[in-house]
């Protein structure tokens, strides 16, 4: 079983408000539980290969996205412009990267028109770093996370006028 399918499995659990998937293959065992709680709902991952002992992921919590700074006009208007753009959101539980090093250009910056397949950030889960492509053509009008920063799942990223 790859990163993507066990990925896809917690997904799952996520959105289908199952509590536990278990499963058996003859080299691995990999059981998935969710426990919902008042503010978020952690999933707990464990593995066990026939080499390998068991590991057991959690996610951390992250912090909400920054809001909006304060704008002179009324509160109606400023909410209604953010609903022509797109969310660009995180498709897992991970800590979230602008670029591909500490001294490299980010990917995408405020203001910068981008393509479909094009990779806008790096989200690194347990040591694996995956990149994050465009599901569609646009213009990045804010970056909603920081830099290095935990983000959870479905979290929103960036916002992007497709335009």
């Amino acid at each position: 079983m790859n990163l993507n399918e066990i990925q896809d499995l917690i997904k799952f659990v996520a959105k289908s408000g199952v509590t536990e998937v278990e499963i058996e293959q003859k080299d691995f065992k990999i059981t998935i539980k969710s426990e919902k709680q008042k503010s978020d709902s952690p999933i707990i991952v464990q593995a066990a290969a026939p080499v390998v002992p068991q590991m057991v992921a959690a996610p951390a919590a992250a912090p909400a996205p920054a809001s909006a700074p304060a704008a002179e006009s009324a509160p109606a208007p400023a909410a209604s412009d953010d609903s022509k753009y797109i969310t660009v959101k995180s498709p897992m539980i991970g800590t979230f990267y602008r670029s591909s090093g500490p001294d490299k250009e980010p990917f995408v910056s405020v203001g910068q028109s981008i393509n479909k397949g094009e990779t806008v950030c790096i989200i690194e889960a347990m040591k694996l770093f995956n990149e994050i492509e465009a599901e569609f053509t646009g213009k990045i009008v804010k970056v909603l996370v920081d830099d290095a920063s935990p983000v959870e799942y479905d979290q929103p990223l960036f916002l992007v006028d497709p335009a």
